[in-house]
């Protein structure tokens, strides 16, 4: 006995298709065989036919977005030498796990511990030099020249160096004026003599040195010769004019 060729497979699209038309067959007969049908009648076969084509429109839009309804592809099952030897420690099914406990913190210190106070950091800042003090001027000597002895042919003479000022004063020069070059000037203490023609020249020795500040220093010496008109015509002390000369 010969077999049965399989029956082709219907889609839903044509079982939709079938019904509607079905449907249809079925109104088209109950219009042209009755022609009192209900008012009810021609409502639930308007409305079943509605739903219908509302079915087949839906299923033709699916039907035709087939990505949308393309079935989720599994990966293949893992092959007998990758599954390997499970862990030990590896929980099966069924099992419990065991719960994991935390680490246990460190106590915090007290709210009252007090924190440690940062030391100050040395300071970068490089000092401005102080700038050097200069050293203060000295003040400006004076002299006081005074004929000491007088004698027929001889006179002694004394001038007094004074320093106004606090600053000592190494260096001096006192210069006399004599009215002649024949007038000699010997016997000398307090100061080195020099001529120049009738003018000597006085500058300090070892003995005299400098003038402290608020004191005094004397030189002497001799003018040898005729005492009449034999006085000193000028005397200077750095440049300043002595005094005590006679007129």
């Amino acid at each position: 006995m010969p077999a049965t060729p399989p029956q082709p497979r219907r889609t839903v699209v044509i079982i939709l298709l079938d019904r509607i038309v079905a449907i249809a067959a079925a109104v088209r007969r109950v219009v042209t065989g009755r022609g009192d049908v209900s008012r009810a009648a021609w409502v639930a076969l308007v409305a079943a036919l509605g739903v219908l084509i509302a079915t087949a429109v839906s299923v033709v839009g699916v039907l035709r977005t087939p990505e949308e309804l393309a079935p989720v592809t599994l990966d293949p099952p893992p092959s007998a030498d990758q599954v390997g030897t499970l862990p030990t420690d590896t929980p099966r099914a069924g099992q419990a796990r065991p719960a994991a406990t935390s680490p246990t913190r460190p106590a915090s210190p007290q709210a009252t511990a007090t924190s440690p106070t940062p030391t100050p950091e040395p300071s970068t800042t490089t000092p401005t030099p102080t700038p050097a003090t200069a050293p203060p001027t000295p003040a400006a000597l004076s002299a006081d020249f005074a004929i000491a002895e007088n004698s027929l042919l001889s006179y002694g003479a004394a001038v007094t160096i004074n320093n106004p000022g606090q600053v000592p004063v190494a260096q001096w020069k006192l210069v006399v004026t004599l009215p002649r070059e024949s007038l000699r000037v010997s016997s000398v203490e307090g100061a080195w003599a020099s001529q120049d023609g009738a003018v000597w020249t006085f500058v300090p020795d070892e003995s005299a040195g400098q003038v402290p500040g608020t004191a005094s220093v004397r030189v002497t010496f001799r003018v040898n010769g005729a005492s009449i008109g034999s006085a000193p015509t000028a005397c200077t002390i750095d440049e300043v004019a002595c005094t005590g000369l006679p007129d």
